[in-house]
């Protein structure tokens, strides 16, 4: 008799060494994951992407549905049911170390003290906060960005998620500049290579929140975005010289041809092929331009 297929749990986690600070979940059929109350160590929140279900968070109990944020202190307890029996339910959650998220939103606000304060806050309905969360997973579980997306895409959105709860954060006047022109000459050097943030914040002594923001205000991208942007100007040399596109991919850092084709289109608006096929042979010795220099 031929064995059953296996059956895929209907969830799964992400953890990456290089974001020892953050784990994400992804549950796609709550009817198999009911808790029991319980409590994390870690700040934890969560979008429901799908259906209704029963929100006990200590002595409260909210009716909640697609749409919807909740969140948990470290060492509140909590549990989620269906409302009714088989009615099915989804979620994204993410547990955040509450330390990391402490000094990230001191820094953001350029306060001191790095103390994990609890908010007062246990759901918000609010459909830009629900929308970054659910990108932030994606992001995430996409197999495709490096750390360095991952990084960004996390400090992104839970300094977001301060402005919704601790709105009063000051961004003050541009500091360090020539700083971020190092990261700058780093990314644009090291294109080929997987570049971390934390290798960013070494080399300009910066801290990570800081140096994504200021990196942004200065150069109107991210580290990541600049890096993705250096690769494709490095790959439109070489695809001018002929190259062949699957080398140019591997040359120039990304994961595949595929990974390669799909950010080479969304910033030059054509592929690969039809950028080399239309663009006459250049010299072999040809350079590319030099990184950008601000004022």
């Amino acid at each position: 008799m031929p064995a059953s297929p296996a059956v895929s749990p209907p969830w799964r986690f992400w953890r990456h060494p290089d974001l020892p600070f953050l784990e994400a979940r992804e549950v796609t059929d709550g009817r198999q994951v009911c808790y029991a109350p319980h409590a994390h160590e870690t700040f934890s929140i969560g979008a429901i992407t799908a259906g209704r279900n029963l929100y006990r968070h200590e002595k409260r109990r909210e009716a909640i549905g697609a749409g919807d944020v909740v969140l948990m202190n470290p060492g509140a307890v909590h549990a989620c049911q269906p409302l009714e029996a088989g009615q099915t339910w989804a979620y994204h959650m993410l547990y955040v170390d509450a330390g990391w998220l402490a000094a990230l939103w001191q820094d953001s606000s350029q306060q001191t003290g790095r103390r994990w304060q609890p908010l007062p806050a246990i759901l918000c309905r609010h459909p830009a906060l629900h929308a970054g969360l659910v990108r932030l997973c994606a992001t995430l579980f996409d197999p495709l960005p490096a750390p360095l997306a991952q990084h960004s895409a996390a400090i992104g959105s839970f300094e977001g998620l301060q402005r919704f709860f601790r709105p009063e954060t000051g961004r003050g006047q541009l500091r360090a500049p020539d700083r971020l022109d190092r990261a700058a000459e780093l990314l644009h050097a090291d294109y080929a290579r997987a570049v971390s943030l934390p290798e960013l914040c070494a080399a300009t002594d910066l801290t990570e929140s800081y140096l994504i923001r200021a990196f942004r205000q200065r150069y109107g991208m991210t580290p990541h975005q600049y890096l993705l942007n250096r690769r494709v100007q490095v790959g439109c040399r070489f695809l001018r010289q002929g190259e062949p596109i699957a080398d140019v991919a591997l040359a120039t850092g990304f994961a595949d041809q595929a990974h390669f084709q799909r950010v080479f289109k969304r910033l030059v608006a054509a592929t690969p092929g039809q950028y080399r096929q239309l663009t006459p042979a250049c010299p072999p010795h040809s350079q590319p331009a030099a990184a950008p220099v601000r004022d």
